[in-house]
C-alpha cells in the first residue's frame, strides 16, 4: 500500500505531497490542473520511461518520492535487499516501510533510489508488478488486444493456469530445443558432406606425405649443409693438416706440442714445479691427437655424390611447404590436421544417426507438448466459462444489465511459449444481440466498465495491493458513473485504490479525497494537492456537479451523493 507520494516540479506541479493510505483515494481538479501529472509521478516510480519533458520549466530537474508499506519479508523486501537497500520494519504485525525515489533531469537522464540506495530504474520495474496494477485509457484500448485478453483469462484462472502453464512451457522448450537441433542438421547435411570430403582429401595427402615432427628444420639444416659441402671439406681439412703429422713435415701442433712436453720432462726433476704443467702438455697433446681423428672422421663422412641426395631433400622440403601452405602455418598444424579430422569426421558421421534419433524425439516431444496444450486448453475454458458469468454479472451491478461477457477461447496449429490458445472476449450489449469482439463491438465507456469488471472479480484470485485508475470512468455518465463508484469501493475492501476521475458520481464513494488546484499569478502557473474534508469536499463536488462551487442546487446534489456512499465509502479493517 502506498502511504504518500511527494512530487516536486513535475509538470505544472511545483510541489505536492499526496497523503493516500488504505481504501479509496479519489483525485479531482480542474482541467489541465495536472491531475494526470499524480499518475505520471506514479509511473516514475514504477520504473515507467523518464521524459525531460515533463520537468516543471526553469527547474533543473523533477523528483517523486513513494512511502510504501509493504510486509517485512516476501518478494519485495528480497529485491530490494539484493539491490542494496532496506526497509524499515515497524510494529508488530510484520509490515515495513519501502522508500522508492526517482529524479529526471531536465536533460533527460533519470537515477533511481530504491530502500535509500541508488539502484537501477529496471528494479522500480521488477517491483510494480508487486505493488501496483495502473490502468489508464490506453488500457482500455489494449484490452482489445487479444493477448491483452489471454492475459485476463490467466490471472483469473490462478494456481490451476499456473501449473499447467509451468508443464507446457517445459514440454514447449524441450520441443523447441530438439526442433531447433534437428533443423539446423537437417539444413547443414549438404555442408557437413562437402566438409567431410575435403577432411577425407586432406588426411589421405597429409598421410602419404607422411610427414614428422621438426622435420622441416632438420631437412633446411641438412640443406645448408650439403649446399656449401665443397668450402666444408676445405676447412676440414686444412684442420687436419694443421693438427696431423700424417700431413705435415714435423711442424703441426702435435709435433710442437710433444717437444714441448720432452723439453721439461727433461728438467722436471730439477724444478717439480713444472710437473703440473708437463702434464697439462701431455692433456693437450691427446686432445689435439682425438681432434685429427674427428677431423678425419668428418672428411670421410663428407661424400663426393651428396648432390644426389641435396636434390631429393630439395623436393621433401618443396613437398612439406606445399602442406604447410594448405594445412599450416607451421608443419605441427599439419601433422594436428590429422588428429583433429579424424574427430570431426567422427562428428559429421555421427549426425545421420543423430537425425534419426532426433527425428523420433521430437516425435515423442510433439505429443507430450499437445497433451500439456490441451490441458492447458482445459483450464483456460473452465475458467472462460466462470469469469465471463463473474464479469457479466458485474457489468449488471455497473448499469449494464442486459449485457453478457462471452470468452471464447479456440486452439490454433501454431505453439507459442503462452499455449496454443486464442482468447476472446465477446460483448453482447443486448439480449438477442450478436456477440462481437471488445474491438469492434465496445464504445469507451463499456470499455471502462467491462476493465472494471474484470479487475473486481479477478481481485478475488489474483490480489494487487494497490490499483490505479485513470479516467476509468471515461465515456460513463448518470446512473452507470454511480455504479462504477460503488464497484471502486467494493473493490477498495481488499485493496487500496486510487482514481483519478471528473465525475462527482464516482468521486462521492471515496475514503479520501484529493484534489490538485491549479493558481497563477499571471506569469507562472502551478499546483498543489490538498485532502479535502467536509465543507471543502463538497463544494468540490458542487464543482464537479454543476461547474460552479457555489451553485445552491448543485450543493444540494452534492451533499445528495455524498450520504448516498457514505456507508460504502468507509475504509474497512
Amino acid at each position: 500500500m502506498i502511504e504518500e507520494i511527494e512530487i516536486s516540479d513535475l509538470g505544472v506541479i511545483a510541489g505536492a505531497t499526496l497523503p493516500l493510505g488504505p481504501g479509496f483515494t479519489a483525485i479531482t481538479g480542474e482541467t489541465g490542473a495536472g491531475k494526470t501529472m499524480v499518475v505520471t509521478a506514479l509511473g516514475l516510480l514504477l520504473g515507467g520511461r523518464a521524459d525531460a519533458a515533463t520537468v516543471r520549466s526553469g527547474a533543473s530537474n523533477a523528483r517523486v518520492d513513494g512511502r510504501w508499506v509493504v510486509p517485512e519479508s516476501g518478494a519485495v523486501s528480497e529485491r530490494v535487499g539484493e539491490a542494496g537497500g532496506d526497509v524499515d520494519p515497524f510494529g508488530s504485525n510484520g509490515d515495513a516501510e519501502l522508500t522508492l525515489g526517482r529524479t529526471v533531469t531536465a536533460e533527460g537522464r533519470s537515477r533511481a533510489q530504491v530502500g535509500g540506495r541508488s539502484a537501477p530504474v529496471g528494479v522500480l520495474s521488477e517491483l510494480s508488478s508487486h505493488l501496483v496494477a495502473v490502468h489508464g485509457q490506453s488500457d482500455q484500448i489494449r484490452l482489445r488486444s487479444q493477448s491483452a485478453q489471454r492475459d485476463a483469462l490467466d490471472r483469473a484462472a490462478g494456481a490451476d493456469l499456473d501449473d499447467a502453464l509451468t508443464r507446457y512451457r517445459a514440454a514447449f522448450d524441450t520441443w523447441q530445443s530438439h526442433s531447433e537441433e534437428l533443423d539446423s542438421l537437417t539444413r547443414d547435411k549438404t555442408a557437413r558432406e562437402s566438409e567431410a570430403e575435403s577432411l577425407r582429401a586432406a588426411m589421405d595427402e597429409i598421410e602419404q606425405a607422411a610427414p614428422q615432427p621438426g622435420e622441416d628444420e632438420h631437412l633446411a639444416s641438412t640443406a645448408e649443409r650439403l649446399t656449401n659441402l665443397e668450402e666444408l671439406r676445405l676447412a676440414a681439412a686444412g684442420a687436419r693438416e694443421s693438427v696431423s703429422t700424417e700431413l705435415a713435415d714435423g711442424d703441426d701442433v702435435l709435433a710442437l706440442i710433444e717437444s714441448a712436453r720432452r723439453s721439461l720432462e727433461r728438467v722436471v726433476d730439477v724444478d717439480e714445479t713444472l710437473q703440473p704443467i708437463a702434464e697439462q702438455l701431455q692433456n693437450l697433446s691427446f686432445m689435439a691427437s682425438e681432434t685429427a681423428g674427428e677431423l678425419s672422421s668428418y672428411l670421410a663422412s663428407l661424400d663426393a655424390d651428396d648432390s644426389h641426395e641435396l636434390e631429393a631433400i630439395n623436393e621433401r622440403r618443396a613437398l612439406l611447404t606445399a602442406l604447410m601452405r594448405k594445412h599450416g602455418p607451421t608443419l605441427d598444424d599439419v601433422i594436428a590436421t590429422l588428429d583433429r579430422g579424424s574427430t570431426r569426421l567422427l562428428e559429421i558421421d555421427g549426425d545421420s544417426e543423430r537425425i534419426d534419433a532426433l527425428t523420433e524425439q521430437v516425435d515423442v516431444d510433439a505429443q507430450e507438448l499437445d497433451a500439456a496444450a490441451s490441458a492447458l486448453t482445459n483450464v483456460r475454458r473452465v475458467t472462460a466459462t466462470r469469469l465471463g458469468a463473474a464479469i457479466s454479472d458485474e457489468l449488471s451491478a455497473l448499469a449494464m444489465p442486459d449485457a453478457t461477457v462471452v470468452i471464447e477461447v479456440t486452439e490454433k496449429s501454431e505453439y507459442t511459449l503462452s499455449g496454443r490458445d486464442t482468447v476472446a472476449f465477446l460483448l453482447r450489449p443486448h439480449k438477442g444481440a450478436e456477440p462481437r469482439a471488445l474491438s469492434k463491438g465496445a464504445s469507451g465507456g463499456e470499455l471502462s466498465r467491462v476493465m472494471l469488471a474484470i479487475e473486481v472479480v479477478i481481485s478475488a484470485s489474483d490480489p494487487v495491493p494497490t490499483y490505479v485508475f485513470d479516467e476509468v470512468d471515461a465515456g460513463v455518465g448518470g446512473a452507470a458513473a454511480i455504479e462504477i463508484g460503488r464497484r471502486l469501493a467494493l473493490l477498495a475492501r481488499h485493496a487500496q485504490v486510487i482514481v483519478v476521475t471528473h465525475l462527482a458520481q464516482v468521486a462521492a464513494f471515496a475514503s479520501n479525497h484529493l484534489t490538485v488546484v491549479k493558481e497563477s499569478d499571471g506569469l507562472v502557473t502551478a499546483s498543489s494537492v490538498t485532502r479535502l474534508e467536509g465543507d471543502a469536499r463538497t463544494a468540490e463536488m458542487t464543482r464537479l456537479l454543476s461547474g460552479l462551487a457555489d451553485s445552491d442546487s448543485g450543493r444540494a446534489h452534492a451533499e445528495e451523493l455524498l450520504e448516498l456512499a457514505r456507508p460504502e465509502s468507509k475504509v474497512i479493517g
